[in-house]
């Protein structure tokens, strides 16, 4: 008998294994909405390889009755729908997985599991109603046989789903589910499987979002009224979010030739008024480079979404890693500030996309958010977003008819106008310029004007999103992150279950928050874990604040990092095991 969860867990983990093509991705859509509809708090996250057909993809399911928030290596039941599993599945199977699939599909693959593997005929079923496209629909039913959730109430929602295009199709993924359904009441049965997972409360009022969705409304919260990108995986899925909402929202979407248009169509709408996002990932950003430079002797606003994937080059097009992050923080020629953010919870993801546009616009600075692939395509619950009837605050000013775009004054902000709005001339350059924007080469003025541009950096200072600390204050140990890292560390510590570790992660990591200094320098020791294979953030810290990092725990394969590996690699090195 297969009973899940096991001793000592509370959760089940999911995973679903099969070709680009077969439908993994919408099994995932439907089993997770309908799984948070029941009542199972829920986490969700993909892997796939770059390709549009075959290949081997991959999502995993998390049903809690608390909320989750990390990926964990742990798979307590694998449905497979076509062989060729990839390695870093099958290297997940542990002894207590439950394997569900067609063995004439199969074939030997899973033959070391023994009885773990329990024949579900999906792609049989499939065809007899009526092709292989129906198997995800079928492994829906399975699932949701097996989880205990009502035939009527599935039934209702699929259908629901599907009636959009039209009644027969509707008609036939219903009985898809009811044939899954079958299957699961007799894996049920012949096997004896049973999850008897407890349900959470209050889930009825709690959103279901991505990392592309948090993003999104966050930029919209923000004021974000034009969206300018040349798509590049994984930065595309918040072009596509705002291609498909442009019209409810009031936003101008504008895909491009390349980067360096999207760039500098981005510094074009900031300088009219707009307020313009462009979102790309590290191949595109580096042609942005120039462009950054021109926000920077310019003083225009800029928000770039730099969404991280393994390079150097294409690297690994589908993949994660958190490598970026000295491209973003040297990016452009020359010398000017920058805010560099880097959310490691959808809730992080839309204060801090939001927090971008009010930053660039206050400032007059690029700003950039760094997610990566992992983040992007995470999906969980979580409570509705505060304060999304807040105005965004605007910074510019109606000019006068003196009015001088780089006044010199005695604070480092000279008032941005824009074009129409006064009576006076918005008068921008690319060369070294005097007030009102003509080119100077005045050796004098250059430094006049370099430092009141390099000045902003304190005003930036001054308004940082502090880091977030999580566990003992009188830690002696302090494991700092970044970005995506966040939620698996705070898990991977509360699994180590140590008095002596407290987590410090950082959602900005450029400027330093001086408020973080003191923490960091308080602990007896700092361990930086990453998602690069060089310690950028480490060395970020040690390079510009004289932060002594003496261990680095650097992860970078292009997959995340589970809860128990990072735990395990932890543990490591605070028993002098590794690094």
């Amino acid at each position: 008998m297969y009973r899940f969860p096991l001793p000592g867990q509370e959760d089940l983990s999911l995973v679903l294994c099969g070709a680009a093509g077969q439908g993994v991705q919408t099994v995932e859509s439907l089993l997770v909405r309908l799984i948070k509809q029941e009542g199972f708090h829920v986490y969700a996250s993909k892997e796939a390889m770059s390709r549009v057909r075959g290949g081997s993809n991959s999502t995993e399911i998390r049903l809690a009755p608390r909320p989750v928030r990390g990926l964990l290596d742990r798979m307590d039941l694998l449905v497979c729908f076509n062989k060729g599993v990839r390695s870093n599945v099958r290297d997940r199977i542990g002894p207590h997985t439950l394997i569900l699939g067609d063995r004439e599909e199969l074939g030997e693959e899973f033959s070391f599991a023994g009885d773990r593997f329990v024949h579900a005929p999906l792609l049989a079923a499939a065809r007899e109603l009526g092709g292989p496209v129906y198997a995800g629909i079928v492994a829906v039913g399975l699932v949701a046989r097996l989880l205990g959730i009502q035939q009527e109430r599935a039934l209702a929602f699929v259908e629901a789903r599907f009636r959009d295009k039209g009644a027969s199709v509707s008609q036939a993924n219903g009985a898809a589910l009811r044939r899954g359904y079958d299957l699961g009441a007799q894996v049920a049965e012949e096997q004896g499987v049973s999850i008897p997972l407890r349900r959470g409360v209050g889930l009825e009022e709690r959103l279901l979002l991505s990392g592309n969705d948090a993003v999104s409304l966050g930029a919209l919260a923000g004021g974000c009224d034009f969206v300018t990108a040349y798509p590049m995986s994984p930065g595309t899925g918040v072009l596509q979010f705002m291609a498909q909402n442009a019209a409810e929202f009031g936003v101008a979407v504008e895909q491009v030739e390349d980067e360096l248009a999207a760039v500098n169509m981005a510094l074009g709408a900031w300088y009219a008024g707009a307020r313009a996002l462009a979102t790309t990932s590290g191949g595109g950003f580096a042609l942005m480079t120039e462009g950054i430079s021109l926000a920077g002797i310019a003083e225009l606003p800029l928000v770039v979404h730099l969404a991280q994937r393994p390079g150097p080059a294409t690297g690994m097009a589908t993949r994660t890693e958190q490598g970026d992050l000295d491209l973003a923080l040297y990016a452009g020629h020359g010398e000017f500030p920058r805010l560099i953010l880097a959310p490691g919870t959808l809730e992080e993801a839309f204060q801090c996309a939001r927090r971008a546009f009010d930053q660039a616009d206050k400032h007059q600075i690029p700003v950039f958010l760094l997610t990566d692939q992992y983040f992007l395509d995470t999906l969980y619950d979580l409570p509705p977003f505060e304060g999304l009837d807040r105005e965004p605050t605007r910074y510019v000013v109606p000019t006068e008819a003196d009015y001088r775009r780089y006044r010199l004054l005695d604070a480092p902000l000279s008032p941005r106008g824009i074009p129409g709005w006064g009576e006076g001339l918005v008068g921008v350059d690319s060369h070294e310029h005097d007030e009102a924007g003509h080119i100077k080469e005045d050796f004098a003025l250059r430094v006049r004007m370099n430092d009141k541009r390099l000045a902003k950096l304190a005003g930036v200072e001054e308004d940082s999103l502090d880091p977030v600390w999580t566990g003992p204050e009188n830690a002696s140990t302090l494991v700092v992150g970044w970005g995506s890292t966040g939620p698996i560390l705070d898990e991977a510590l509360d699994l180590l279950g140590r008095r002596d570790v407290a987590h410090l992660h950082f959602p900005q990591v450029y400027p330093v928050p001086p408020r973080a200094l003191p923490l960091l320098r308080r602990a007896k020791r700092v361990v930086a874990v990453e998602g690069n294979a060089t310690g950028q953030f480490a060395r970020l810290l040690e390079r510009h604040e004289g932060v002594s990092v003496q261990r680095r725990v650097l992860h970078y394969s292009g997959l995340q990092m589970g809860v128990e590996t990072a735990a395990a690699r932890l543990e490591a090195v605070l028993e002098g095991r590794e690094g």
